[in-house]
């Protein structure tokens, strides 16, 4: 594979923007008014043009410009003409080709596969301004536009639609995006290297057919098609089976049974003597890398995968095994008569590069043709600032990792630093506060394996599951010393922290628990439990609920220290693969004994190559080593158990009562059916009249008049790894004004082993 590009060496020339065109040009007068009369390459986005680095589109509109090439934009258009893609004229290199920031399927249903009312992409947040499957649509249509122009796709959806993937939408795996978009190449995860690098060779005369070696590329070959002579085939068609078991020699033997082999032996010549070649450590592990830069992984062919889930959890996991820059190999996978070539992942950006990335030009607003509509996306991020990419978390549910990456690239310090000031003196209505310093997740800025060789020989799946890696940084002080920095610029009144956190990693420093809650936040901190139960957080790869509730007191203990009043909002997750109806119940109990009530709530959207996406579609666990014989997963598919566990979630509201009931009596609970305390929720839809239903307030609030804390002498915590995760032991206090102290009675509550009536 070859060498990584320097993203800003030798630069041909920076194209000249004027100040009366800041943007990139979405029509022909911009372009005449910048004195183009042709664009190189043409970016086509399912999004609302905003030139903001937080918008894929844009960061890689800049990135081209800052190379020297013109780079126009089409935003949004009519797929069902091909006249809109030809608004721009024909591209002198390429097409660009993205669905947005956002798979098009996730960003237009909903999990119960229903259309969305809107989108939060699009100008005033009209739906319906992006086709299903825009990546595969707009590809079609560009080369319809301007056949024989090289079309190049990228972002999320072609990201994680590389290979044979499940598609939950249409409940089937489909075939790579590359056959059905008959896009020329497809550049997945961090493209900016692989992009430049193209872009140049593409320039210089070189055919797209002929780019194979970028990493992070992949591309359509012949079946058996390798790169040289010197690369060889690892196959991984199929799960291990027990061998064929040769005959042994019978060791008393003194003469071979057949004598006339014995002439034979005796005139065969002697063996060549191979000298025993005795190789350091570092020596061995520098052959293996070698080997393995050119070797390719086979993964069982598409024809396989799409009747066979066994063989379809095996590929996930052998994909998912594949995914560390620094000992990937090559993957192949057969659709037919020709396969999908995937190259090893990008390498991560350097800081300087990623400086250098975030401090271009944007414009930081909206395209004006929008005038003044409201893009919720945009009102979103206009005052965050994006500190570092990538997540080693491993979240199954999550694609973060297969398309940014575990290695977390960060930002410097200055550069970040610059950019608050950027929007304190250029951002529209800004009225000093910042929004987020974060990223997929706020605090694993610069944290890093503390040896670059290990690092590169992991092949674990995550840094902090089951446990926190010994070789992980955890040090938080670098983060500190920005948040530090951030707020006392002049004009910055405020710095919050919008991105969820890792609260297992930020308990290992109270001192940036401390910091964090003393400076940043606003009342109300977002946080992602995702679930109690044991079971299904194993199949999540979370850290267990004890780690939540030390940092809760973390929390707690900080904000009265501050004089504030500030609370959690927990974020969980409903009908997760491996969470069953008992485990939705014992996580509603959990939440009414905290007296959490839930205003926004998720139920699990199997996404493209998602791990738990594995789960959801084969029913085994690829965590482990897949066989016809190992783990089934209990799976939610129906869409009555999935309205049940999402109904357990929001279990004061009297709309899922019935439901609720319904599924209490089916797992043999009917005791928390009832108008007591105890009862989750009452007998009869008047319930509220026996003090059932209280006034709504914000998640997680104290109920009014009432501050709840956990008491500062605990109960014993049970050990994590605890079966099924239950909630507190009972007498677990939790302390309210002395005159009003009222101990939960669901303290007491246990759950029954599972109903054998039960059904899924």
């Amino acid at each position: 594979m070859n060498s990584p590009v320097n993203l800003f060496a030798s630069v041909v020339k920076r194209s000249s923007r004027g100040p009366a065109a800041p943007f990139l040009p979405m029509t022909r007068a911009e372009m005449t008014a910048l004195g183009w009369d042709s664009c190189d390459i043409i970016l086509i986005t399912g999004d609302a043009y905003i030139d903001h680095p937080s918008f894929g589109m844009a960061l890689v509109g800049r990135l081209l410009e800052s190379q020297g090439y013109r780079v126009g934009i089409i935003s949004q258009p009519d797929w069902t003409s091909v006249e809109p893609f030809r608004a721009l004229g024909k591209p002198n290199l390429y097409w660009g080709v993205t669905a947005g920031n956002m798979d098009s399927m996730v960003n237009r249903y909903t999990a119960d596969r229903k259309i969305r009312s809107d989108d939060a992409y699009t100008p005033n947040a009209e739906p319906n301004k992006r086709p299903d499957r825009a990546v595969t649509v707009y590809c079609q249509r560009a080369r319809e536009a301007f056949p024989g122009v090289p079309v190049i796709a990228g972002s999320i959806e072609a990201s994680l639609r590389r290979i044979a993937h499940y598609d939950y939408w249409s409940d089937k795996v489909r075939r790579s995006v590359l056959f059905e978009s008959k896009a020329d190449l497809l550049i997945f995860g961090n493209a900016e290297r692989a992009l430049v690098d193209v872009t140049r060779r593409l320039a210089a005369g070189e055919s797209i057919r002929d780019i194979r070696d970028l990493r992070g590329t992949a591309f359509l070959v012949p079946q058996g098609w390798l790169p040289d002579d010197e690369w060889s085939v690892h196959n991984s068609t199929r799960v291990d089976v027990p061998g064929r078991i040769d005959k042994q020699p019978n060791p008393y033997a003194m003469a071979l049974e057949d004598p006339t082999a014995c002439a034979l032996d005796n005139a065969a010549p002697e063996p060549v003597a191979k000298p025993i070649i005795i190789m350091t450590r570092e020596e061995r592990q520098a052959a293996a890398r070698e080997k393995a830069r050119k070797t390719v992984v086979r993964l069982p062919s598409f024809d396989t995968v799409s009747v066979d889930p066994v063989m379809y959890a095996h590929a996930s996991r052998v994909f998912h095994l594949e995914s560390n820059p620094g000992n990937a190999r090559a993957l192949v996978q057969a659709h037919g008569d020709r396969d999908v070539w995937l190259n090893a992942p990008p390498l991560p950006l350097a800081m300087d590069e990623m400086d250098n990335v975030y401090d271009l030009p944007y414009a930081r607003a909206p395209h004006p043709s929008y005038g003044k509509a409201h893009i919720p996306a945009w009102e979103m991020i206009r005052y965050s600032v994006n500190i570092m990419r990538g997540c080693f978390g491993g979240c199954t549910f999550c694609s973060i990792t297969e398309h940014e990456g575990r290695i977390i690239q960060s930002r410097s310090e200055p550069s970040i630093l610059r950019e608050i000031e950027l929007i304190r003196d250029t951002t529209k209505n800004f009225g000093g506060t910042i929004t987020d310093l974060g990223g997929p997740t706020a605090n694993m800025y610069r944290l890093a394996c503390k040896d670059k060789t290990i690092e590169e020989s992991c092949r674990r799946l995550s840094c902090v599951y089951p446990t926190i890696c010994s070789n992980l940084g955890t040090d938080h002080s670098k983060l500190i010393s920005l948040y530090r920095k951030a707020r006392a610029i002049p004009g910055i009144k405020k710095i919050l922290i919008g991105s969820g956190l890792r609260y297992d990693l930020a308990v290992r420093s109270p001192e940036y628990v401390k910091e964090l809650v003393t400076h940043h936040v606003g009342g109300l901190l977002k946080i992602a439990p995702e679930h109690t139960e044991a079971g299904t957080l194993s199949k999540m790869m979370k850290p267990g609920i004890g780690a939540y509730d030390e940092f809760k007191r973390l929390f707690d203990k900080y904000s009265l220290e501050a004089g504030k009043k500030q609370y959690l909002i927990p974020y969980f997750i409903a009908a997760h693969p491996g969470s069953t109806d008992e485990d939705m119940l014992n996580l509603a109990l959990w939440l009414k004994k905290n007296n959490f009530k839930l205003d926004q709530v998720q139920t699990f959207t199997p996404t493209p190559m998602a791990m738990a996406t594995t789960m959801y579609h084969s029913r085994k666990n690829p965590l482990a080593k897949v066989t016809e014989d190992s783990e089934t997963v209990e799976t939610a598919k129906s869409g009555k158990t999935r309205k049940l566990h999402k109904a357990f979630l929001r279990y004061y509201d009297p709309e899922n009562w019935p439901i609720i009931r319904e599924g209490l009596r089916r797992m043999g609970r009917a005791d928390l059916i009832g108008n007591g305390e105890r009862h989750l929720i009452p007998a009869t839809d008047d319930g509220a009249m026996h003090g059932m239903r209280d006034e709504r307030r914000p998640p997680s609030a104290a109920p009014k008049g009432r501050v709840i804390e956990v008491a500062s002498k605990r109960a014993p915590r049970a050990p994590e790894g605890r079966t099924g995760g239950r909630s507190a032991p009972a007498g677990t206090p939790f302390m309210a004004p002395p005159s009003r102290v009222k101990p939960s009675i669901l303290s007491t509550i246990k759950s029954k082993p599972k109903a054998s009536g039960s059904k899924r």
